[in-house]
């Protein structure tokens, strides 16, 4: 009994202690829009296959790092960081997360 208590606190606390861009305001739709204005020329593909180059955790793990513009810039090296404001990149990981190569399959 106290080990099943005590697994359950500890699962209660890593589910609280995790950062998550979603308690931030940060919208995969408006991620999906940036990408279709900002980033689809460069890139010269769409967002989904963007996204699709890493995991959830993978792309969460980038962006917990701070390095999910140097990652966007390695996908897409055509890509212009300074014209990308720095508030856009939460709703791009947002997108990029949602839609993981183990994420949700988008509808067309």
């Amino acid at each position: 009994m106290k080990k099943l208590m005590g697994m359950v606190v500890l699962a209660l606390l890593v589910t609280m202690t995790v950062p998550t861009v979603s308690m931030a305001g940060a919208s995969a739709k408006k991620g999906q829009k940036i990408f279709k204005k900002k980033f689809r020329r460069a890139c010269g593909f769409s967002g989904v296959r963007f996204a699709r180059n890493h995991t959830s955790a993978e792309w969460e793990n980038i962006y917990e790092k701070g390095r999910f513009p140097a990652e966007a810039k390695k996908i897409c090296p055509r890509l212009k960081l300074k014209k990308i404001k720095k508030s856009w990149w939460p709703h791009v990981y947002e997108f990029s997360h949602k839609y993981a190569s183990d994420g949700i399959v988008p509808k067309c």
